[in-house]
């Protein structure tokens, strides 16, 4: 199975994976100008702080192979910096393309007073850090997903176990260059047989979870359950005897696959809905309130007997 792509990239082409028509639609758009990646990122066809500075720097990169900026020196490194910086006021809160923008324009400024240096070699210098860009951010989530999976077995799952994780909102593949950050530890741990589940969260109002993390999980075969945002302390504390005794209510998987009829959620993943949360009385430090008083969680079913 070919790896999951958000960036599709060689030099002078750039694609990207339009996410918000998935799960229902897997299609790449061509972004040929900093112009359609600003309009991209805002609109969050590409999210993800990694991807978002990738996917910026990329497209100037497409621009100077096409012989944008110029001319003169001077004018080429002021080109650079201005399409950098128009391009963080795109998601100003996603630092990777702030600081991105930062040391891209300082390479070019760089390569730019440099003896003998050449329109042509300032340009090769902000195409060759966009590309490199790329390979590192594969690389380092990578090394992320290792590191991590390594450190949750070394502290959860003793004497080769495996491990259940919950994970929010979407930090895999679809978000960076490739791999992931959060959920490249779990594509490791489940690389290395470690990994028993994956709870995903739905993540609103933008469906990360339901639509992006629940569509790679299934896409690589990872076992995988879709739940409520509300639902994540009840599954951590799933398996604890706290609460086990209350039978819950257990609804649909259409009320959190579908809305008004429209499926949001990737097809194929599980589903967990209960209908209710509960709070484990070990985390009620003030008390519950009663007709009868307010009393200790530990002193509640004494007091009304």
């Amino acid at each position: 199975m070919p790896p999951l792509e958000a960036i599709r990239y060689s030099r002078g082409s750039l694609q990207i994976l339009d996410q918000l028509l998935l799960p229902q639609q897997c299609c790449y758009e061509a972004v040929g100008s900093v112009r359609q990646a600003w309009e991209a990122i805002r609109a969050m066809k590409v999210r993800g702080a990694p991807a978002i500075a990738l996917v910026g720097c990329l497209s100037l990169a497409v621009e100077l192979q096409a012989g944008a900026g110029g001319p003169g020196l001077a004018a080429l490194v002021a080109y650079v910096r201005d399409q950098l910086s128009f391009l963080v006021t795109a998601r100003p809160t996603a630092v990777n393309m702030a600081r991105a923008a930062r040391n891209l324009g300082d390479a070019a400024a760089q390569e730019a007073e440099l003896d003998g240096a050449t329109e042509e070699a300032v340009r090769e210098r902000v195409i060759c850090y966009a590309e490199d860009m790329l390979k590192e951010d594969l690389e380092n989530n990578r090394i992320i997903g290792d590191l991590g999976a390594h450190h949750l077995l070394e502290r959860a799952a003793p004497e080769g176990s495996k491990v259940t994780v919950l994970t929010h909102c979407n930090t895999g593949a679809l978000a960076t260059a490739g791999y992931g950050t959060a959920l490249g530890v779990i594509r490791s741990l489940h690389n290395l047989g470690r990994l028993k589940h994956v709870f995903c969260t739905e993540t609103r109002p933008y469906n990360q979870g339901a639509r992006l993390t629940a569509f790679e999980l299934v896409y690589e075969q990872i076992p995988a359950t879709l739940i409520t945002d509300s639902m994540a302390a009840a599954a951590m504390a799933h398996r604890d005897v706290s609460g086990q005794q209350i039978i819950i209510e257990e609804r649909p998987g259409q009320e959190l696959t579908d809305v008004n009829g429209v499926r949001i959620a990737a097809p194929g993943i599980g589903v967990w809905n209960p209908a209710f949360d509960v709070t484990p009385h070990d985390l009620i430090t003030g008390g519950i309130i009663t007709e009868r008083g307010v009393f200790a969680p530990n002193k509640l079913r004494t007091a009304l007997i």
